[in-house]
């Protein structure tokens, strides 16, 4: 009976393995994209917002001092407006950056471009506010892509109703872009929509993806994972557990993926995740990580 058992036991484990290598064999590491092989050297510098901790986010005028300052990703977010325009801000609504109320959805551009995307921005909480008035506005894709041509940019995707992905594309191959945009979503339909409408522009790991690759490298098994995505971008911990790992890090380079962490902004832990050997971080404090780098 014994020697029954252990031989069943056996067999199982080979068919696991058997299992197991024939779904290594099949799985393909994600394909190399011109946004990562044609981009400058690692680590990346990847502005949040253009830089939110150091002049109200979302904003040409952030963008314009981030690109200066010498980043190499403006990061942002998007929506559309209630006339089929997309605009970069990162909440739905209006209310906290800007001196006007209401959701994005329901308002026109012309609605938006009256509000001071300056007004609440303040370094040191609320004691001044030193960019209201000063002509800052909401500023739209087009705005962004026509002034920053050469750039590369991660774009998040924040709505999911209505969709943006056919719109999205159509901007991104009309300025010729499509080389230089990674896209993200926390909305895991958002993102693989546009995927399906967009094949040709790199995508990050949504979250659903990149719950998949986590379980997959905490076991050992990333080999049997064919990405959708080229890179993976996560918090250093989600949920009460740590994501970015030594593990998770060579799980995602193993399978073709680079791996940025977001929101970083204190110089001791960007040395201590790029110490781990991540591909960038996606910051407030740009001029931090610069400093750190010595650029």
């Amino acid at each position: 009976m014994r020697s029954k058992l252990l031989r069943g036991l056996l067999l199982v484990v080979i068919l696991l393995v058997a299992i197991f290598g024939l779904l290594a064999i099949l799985a393909e590491p994600a394909e190399p994209h011109p946004f990562f092989t044609t981009g400058p050297p690692r680590p990346w510098v990847i502005a949040h917002q253009g830089g939110d901790g150091l002049w109200p986010g979302n904003t040409m005028f952030a963008f314009e001092n981030a690109a200066e300052l010498g980043v190499d990703v403006l990061e942002t977010d998007m929506h559309s407006t209630a006339d089929g325009v997309l605009v970069l801000m990162h909440d739905a609504t209006v209310d906290r950056t800007t001196d006007g109320s209401g959701r994005i959805n329901d308002m026109t551009l012309s609605e938006l471009k009256e509000l001071d995307a300056g007004h609440d921005w303040t370094p040191d909480d609320g004691q001044a506010y030193p960019f209201r008035d000063q002509g800052i506005t909401i500023p739209t894709l087009d705005e962004v892509f026509t002034a920053f041509p050469d750039h590369l940019f991660n774009i998040e995707i924040k709505q999911a109703e209505p969709s943006v992905a056919d719109p999205f594309c159509q901007k991104i191959r009309e300025h010729g872009l499509a080389d230089q945009v990674l896209v993200a979503s926390f909305g895991q339909d958002a993102l693989d929509e546009f995927r399906q409408v967009c094949p040709e522009v790199a995508t990050s790991t949504g979250e659903t993806d990149g719950i998949k690759l986590l379980v997959l490298s905490k076991l050992l098994l990333e080999a049997v994972h064919s990405p959708r995505a080229q890179a993976v971008q996560a918090p250093e911990e989600r949920y009460g557990l740590r994501v970015l790992t030594p593990r998770t890090i060579s799980a995602s380079h193993n399978r073709g993926m680079e791996i940025h962490a977001w929101t970083i902004n204190e110089s001791d832990d960007m040395q201590r995740l790029l110490d781990m050997g991540l591909d960038g971080l996606i910051t407030d404090r740009p001029d931090r990580m610069l400093a750190l780098l010595d650029r």
